[in-house]
């Protein structure tokens, strides 16, 4: 979110913002939003104004009722001032009012006004338009037929989409022997990586209040993405992002405290399943799975920095993993409302031939400190926001299907690279049950 200052004082450059992120619908929220504070203010000063002359005016009784104990009729000039301040309360009670369903709405509008993105930013409309930037690893197509990802996975009795369909429906699994043990290795071998870059590693709560929820994301992700507990203020997470950054609400932190750099383990819970067709079967796109998360929180000149330093981080656990990947910019009109800046890392899929998005790295800037009120004192003491970033580890089941395509062999065995061994109880290779 913005801060309707900067607003006020750069409508132009919010408007051009707006253009760059092809939202052109939400132009006239400039106008209504400078139009709103205007009318806010205008409520507070004769607020202030009515407060202040309440003071005077009681001053003014006390005098007149003083002197009427000499002067009669100064007691009848004393009820004329009491009307007088009665009539102000009422107007003032009124301005309250006012102020707080102004200040609602504003904030509102506001909430709907996308983050200024990083100048760097490609301008595109959509996802069709990210730019590649850079390729890591040779991203080959063997010469044997690689099957799609649940037959992989079927070959070890690794999977059993049936019985969870019959249990919770579509868009969840239940996975099995090597396959779990495997999908919990590559887990843990993310959390082990991530504390291994000075991370530290925490398990945040799985539900959150409304309050945080629209602290951490855009209105349009919160009701597409969130599960709500019913009956009360609760929801579930679509990402442990979430929960972690929400740990900071109302906080100032000390400037000898950051960054604070975290890696968290959670389960996600999101309502889409994304659009139909053969590369949304199976386990791609469901409504449950596990991820291992880093967050960042830190000062506004550090977090260019830290952006760099995410991103590469996945790109160094991917090719640990012999996975080959690529650096894919995302452009303006892909970016989320609260995104400065954005990038997938896709990787390689030789059974498709092409990529696919396995993490998302983000900086928001100071959208969700500004949101959340999370703050630091800076050298000279004086408050500021921080900024704050997040970036994908590792996300099973996704990250599943990219390992067992890319390590897959001819006859069927899996390859498990050596950082992954110590996980897998000293396994090399997993051999289909049939064999």
């Amino acid at each position: 979110m913005l801060d309707i200052r900067f607003v006020r004082e750069n409508p132009e450059l919010v408007r051009e913002n707006i253009r760059k992120k092809f939202q052109d619908s939400k132009l006239p929220l400039v106008d209504t939003v400078i139009e709103l504070d205007e009318k806010r203010r205008a409520a507070i000063s004769e607020a202030d104004q009515l407060r202040s002359n309440r003071n005077s005016l009681s001053k003014k009784i006390g005098m007149l009722m003083g002197q009427a104990k000499k002067e009669p009729s100064k007691l009848e000039e004393a009820e004329a001032v009491k009307k007088q301040v009665t009539e102000q309360a009422e107007r003032l009670a009124e301005l309250q009012k006012l102020e707080a369903e102004l200040e609602a709405e504003l904030h509102h509008n506001m909430l709907l006004i996308p983050q200024i993105i990083d100048e760097s930013v490609p301008i595109g409309k959509d996802d069709s338009e990210n730019v590649e930037v850079e390729r890591f690893g040779e991203a080959a197509i063997p010469d044997f037929p690689i099957p799609y990802h649940t037959e992989i996975m079927d070959s070890f009795n690794g999977i059993d989409l049936d019985a969870a369909g019959r249990v919770s429906g579509s868009g969840f699994y239940y996975l099995l022997g090597d396959i779990a043990r495997l999908h919990e290795a590559v887990l843990a071998y993310g959390r082990d990586f991530m504390i291994s870059k000075g991370f530290t590693y925490c398990i945040p709560p799985f539900m959150i209040h409304g309050n945080v929820v629209e602290g951490v994301m855009s209105q349009t992700d919160m009701d597409g993405m969130m599960y709500k507990i019913e009956g009360e203020d609760l929801y579930l997470i679509g990402t442990s992002e979430h929960s972690m950054i929400g740990r900071f609400i109302d906080q100032i932190l000390p400037a000898g405290k950051l960054p604070q750099t975290l890696t968290s383990y959670s389960p996600c819970f999101r309502k889409e399943k994304g659009a139909h067709g053969i590369e949304e079967r199976g386990i791609y796109r469901i409504h449950q799975f596990e991820k291992q998360e880093m967050i960042v929180v830190c000062k506004p000149e550090e977090s260019k920095e830290w952006y760099e330093k995410l991103w590469r981080y996945s790109v160094e656990l991917f090719r640990s993993l012999d996975i080959p990947v690529r650096q894919l910019e995302c452009c303006s009109g892909d970016l989320a409302d609260l995104k400065v800046k954005s990038c997938d890392i896709e990787a390689w899929s030789p059974r498709q031939g092409k990529f696919f998005e396995v993490c998302s790295c983000s900086n928001l800037g100071d959208a969700q400190a500004r949101r959340l009120r999370i703050r630091y004192k800076d050298e000279s003491g004086k408050t500021q926001l921080c900024h704050t970033l997040n970036n994908t580890c590792v996300a099973p089941p996704r990250m599943l299907i990219a390992f067992l395509e890319n390590n897959l062999q001819a006859d069927g065995t899996v390859k498990i690279p050596e950082v992954l061994r110590p996980y897998m109880g000293g396994t090399e290779q997993l051999t289909p049950n049939a064999r």
